[in-house]
This record gives C-alpha cells, sequence and structure tokens, in this order.
C-alpha cells in the first residue's frame, strides 16, 4: 500500500507536457493570428509565435539540436529554399500535404509546401493610365514609362524573385538590361513597402508601382490607406510567352522539432479547408487547395494565368538576381 500511494503521489506531482508547438515566423503575426487562434479553438494545441524577421537559417544552425523551434513560416520561396539550403529542416510524408498541395507548389524532396500564393502584379494610375497600357513585365522597362515607375527596394525579396524569374524566361544579360530599364523609368528612390508605392501614386509621384496582390485588401481594409487603394487599379502583367509572377508563404519543420507530432497536425491543417479559407478572407491570398474559392474581393481583381516557371528554378537564381541588383545599383 506505502509503495502504490508513493506512486499515486509521484503520478500527481508529475506535470502533464503541454500541448503545443513554436513557430519561427517570417509573417507578420497579424497575419498569423487568426489562423492560431482558430487552430488552437479546434484542437486544444497551444501555438507559440515568434517574428523573426531576419537570419531564420542562422539562428536554427547556432541553435542547432536546442532549437525549440518546431516550424517555420515565410513569405517567399527564396526565404524557404536558404532554410532548406542551411540543412536545419527535415522532410514530412504526409498523404494528408500531398492530397491538398499541388506538387508544384510543393518540395519534391518532402522539406518545404506552399499555403498560400499571390501574384506580383502592376498597380496602376486610375486617372493617368489607360486600359491595355499595361502588358509585359519585359515592358515596364521600355521608355514609355520614364519616370513614371514606383517600387520598394530592388534588393527585396518579392523584387529579387521577380528578377529571378526574369532570368529563368530569358537569361542573366537580358534580366540585366531589364532590371536597368527598370531603374531608369523610376520617378523617386525606392523606399518604403508596396503600400507607400499606392500613396506615392496617390499623390501623383508615380503612376504605376509593383506590388503584392494582397496589399489590396490591406489597404481596402485600413479607413487611412483605402483613399489611396481606390486611386488604381490592379493588372496583371504577362512575361514574354508566359504568365503572371506568383511567390508563395510557406512551411517547413524543423530538423530539431520537439513536438513534431503537433507540427504535423498544424501543418496538415494549414493546408486544409478552414485554413485555407482563413487566408483567403482575412489575407487577401490565394488558396493552394483546389476547391477552396478565393474571396469575393480577390475574385474582383480579376483572372489571370499563373506563369508556370517552376518556384525551385526562381529560388536557384536568387544569387544572380541579387547580384545584378547590385551591380546596376538599383537602389542608388
Amino acid at each position: 500500500m506505502l509503495r502504490l500511494s508513493t506512486l499515486a503521489l509521484l503520478a500527481c506531482s508529475t506535470p502533464v507536457l503541454a500541448q503545443e508547438i513554436n513557430v519561427y515566423s517570417h509573417r507578420q503575426p497579424e497575419l498569423i493570428q487568426p489562423l492560431v487562434d482558430a487552430f488552437t479553438a479546434e484542437t486544444g494545441i497551444k501555438v507559440n509565435v515568434a517574428f523573426v524577421d531576419k537570419g531564420m537559417a542562422e539562428r536554427l544552425q547556432a541553435e542547432g539540436d536546442r532549437s525549440p523551434a518546431d516550424l517555420v513560416l515565410t513569405v517567399d520561396i527564396a526565404r524557404l529554399m536558404q532554410i532548406v539550403d542551411a540543412d536545419v529542416t527535415q522532410a514530412v510524408q504526409s498523404d494528408v500535404l500531398e492530397a491538398n498541395i499541388p506538387a508544384e507548389l510543393r518540395d519534391p524532396n518532402d522539406h518545404w509546401f506552399g499555403l498560400t500564393s499571390r501574384a506580383r502584379v502592376v498597380y496602376a494610375s486610375k486617372d493617368r493610365v489607360g486600359p491595355g497600357e499595361v502588358t509585359t513585365y519585359e515592358d515596364l522597362a521600355s521608355d514609355k514609362w520614364k519616370g513614371r515607375l514606383c517600387t520598394r527596394s530592388g534588393l527585396h525579396d518579392y523584387n529579387v524573385a521577380l528578377l529571378g524569374a526574369m532570368i529563368v524566361h530569358h537569361d542573366e544579360e537580358a534580366a540585366t538590361r531589364w532590371a536597368e530599364g527598370l531603374k531608369a523609368n523610376l520617378a523617386k528612390k525606392p523606399d518604403g513597402g508596396d503600400r507607400d508605392q499606392v500613396k506615392a501614386i496617390a499623390a501623383g509621384e508615380c503612376d504605376i508601382a509593383l506590388g503584392n496582390t494582397y496589399y489590396m485588401g490591406q489597404m481596402l481594409a485600413d479607413p487611412e490607406q483605402k483613399a489611396w487603394a481606390e486611386t488604381v487599379n490592379i493588372v496583371f502583367p504577362t512575361f514574354e510567352g508566359g504568365g503572371t509572377h506568383l511567390n508563395i508563404s510557406g512551411v517547413a519543420m524543423t530538423k530539431s522539432a520537439p513536438n513534431k507530432e503537433n507540427a504535423l497536425k498544424f501543418m496538415e491543417w494549414l493546408s486544409g479547408d478552414h485554413a485555407q479559407k482563413i487566408y483567403a478572407e482575412t489575407n487577401y491570398e490565394f488558396p493552394v487547395k483546389p476547391g477552396v474559392e478565393r474571396s469575393d474581393l480577390v475574385k474582383s481583381w480579376g483572372e489571370f494565368t499563373p506563369d508556370a516557371t517552376p518556384l525551385a528554378e526562381i529560388a536557384a537564381a536568387r544569387a544572380a538576381a541579387l547580384k545584378i541588383m547590385e551591380t546596376v545599383d538599383f537602389d542608388g
């Protein structure tokens, strides 16, 4: 009886392991929170999110097996590939992920998985840019746009990925000429984010700007920024012989993953109907799961043909794209 009582006391004093996972995220916390809240409400699993804007791969390498991170969430295929190439992730086999995410939006080696996509488009002034005036990405470097273009830094991941796609479609020499042409057409020095470029259009500083589609939804939901958004149209350029450039947000499981089972549950849940609908309605992004509709607002921006360039090829061109941006001194 003494031994049984002792065991009972020990059992009562032993803490129950918390049901939780830890996520390192490149994505802004406010974009993740609705998903975190819904997942926890459905499963009881707590999600701890640490916003890591820079140096995620280096941080995971430094932490090694001691890292508390189970998953990483990123906003760009190149960042996702940097983390995978740093050898800090592990392959994940999941019938659910394979069923929910098209093959072209996940790693053939099962290390990364796309969760949403977004298009890199042109915001065009309703007053100063006519219908059909914006055509291809290549045409943005033509003289007709001289002094009319705004964009954020050429070294930002979104613009580097677009230039990487230009390299894949053509070659480095052609991509360099294109970057030089874009720089020559700038109305002002690159600065700020995509929404700042729309503000500049509203102020008459430029007529067109590069931007991601979901920023339009964010601006329309912000009373201060709605007026900017209402001065522009979204136009979907294409590559010559291709479609409109897409990028993804994605997820990967860390090699250390102390809560692997729960982490997989979160990955699978993020690819499912409920999460994909939250992405569509709250973040104004394109769901990756077939059959999940875009939000009414996103659908109102029009249909387009996504570019078929494999995202892995675009990521592989990142180093060359960065070198081109530095060589042409795009931000200078």
